[in-house]
């Protein structure tokens, strides 16, 4: 096995950060930031494999599941939740799970990542099953509340992803799609919400929308099935609707898209 090195901790690049300027410390935050999407770039092959997976788990019925703890935790569930007004997915399709539960979005719930048994439980409270997919989230790689979970699913025949960023990470090793993304040492020696966190939401950004696209909630380049939550939405809604049946009136095709709830529907409806 090849030696596990946490470059995620590891001594910043930069030296005396509370003796830059302001413009310094944008200009280096902004020239490591750089580096990020080229190391995405190198893990796309990482990622095909999962989202491939996913999107056959998920058109015989099955649900994808995030689980994290801190930033990764709720990366997740921000990820989760902007599913079902963009693409039009039920809510309970994609879940986020984080360590310390709801509290944990907002406050930091002390020790709760250390716990090795709580994510099975957590999942098994969402009745978890062979048909889903669970993908773990540690910047780190060493998360015991996210490793323990993804060890029981695999236990379970529950298949498993995860999105780290160090190299032959724990967390890599119980998965069954790995994806590793080394963006190197943070800015600020161990701020893993800095380059990890970015990492890991361009990855998640990849994974929903792709999958997304596999399961037809895209035509074209449009978001046809979003929810009308709200005034701008119905304005993007009214104008798509307009393009794809030829409305020239905008308050005829407005009426019709409310009638109906979204472009594709009032689509399938409208003569």
């Amino acid at each position: 096995m090849a030696e596990f090195i946490r470059t995620t901790e590891q001594e910043s690049n930069y030296q005396d950060l509370d003796k830059m300027n302001v413009g310094e410390i944008l200009a280096d935050i902004n020239a490591e930031d750089k580096i990020v999407p080229y190391a995405v770039e190198k893990a796309i092959p990482q990622i095909e494999a999962l989202v491939q997976v996913i999107s056959d788990k998920m058109l015989a019925g099955g649900r994808l599941f995030y689980i994290g703890a801190g930033t990764s935790g709720r990366l997740g569930i921000v990820d989760a939740s902007e599913c079902p007004p963009t693409y039009g997915v039920p809510y309970g399709l994609v879940i986020g799970i984080i360590a310390g539960g709801e509290k944990a979005i907002t406050n930091a719930v002390e020790f709760a990542e250390d716990d090795q048994e709580q994510g099975w439980k957590d999942l098994l409270a969402d009745r978890v099953s062979e048909r889903d997919v669970v993908i773990g989230i540690a910047a780190s790689g060493t998360t015991p509340y996210v490793i323990g979970a993804l060890e029981k699913c695999r236990l379970n025949g529950i298949t498993t992803g995860s999105i780290s960023c160090n190299a032959n990470s724990p967390v890599s090793n119980a998965a069954d799609f790995p994806i590793e993304v080394v963006v190197g040492p943070e800015f600020v020696t161990g701020s893993t919400r800095m380059k990890s966190g970015t990492a890991q939401k361009l990855v998640l950004n990849m994974i929903s929308t792709t999958v997304m696209i596999q399961l037809g909630r895209v035509e074209g380049n449009k978001m046809v099935n979003m929810q009308l939550t709200n005034e701008k939405l119905v304005d993007r809604g009214t104008r798509m609707l307009m393009a794809k049946a030829n409305i020239t009136d905008y308050e005829k095709a407005k009426e019709l898209l409310l009638k109906y709830g979204s472009v594709k529907k009032t689509m399938e409806n409208y003569k």
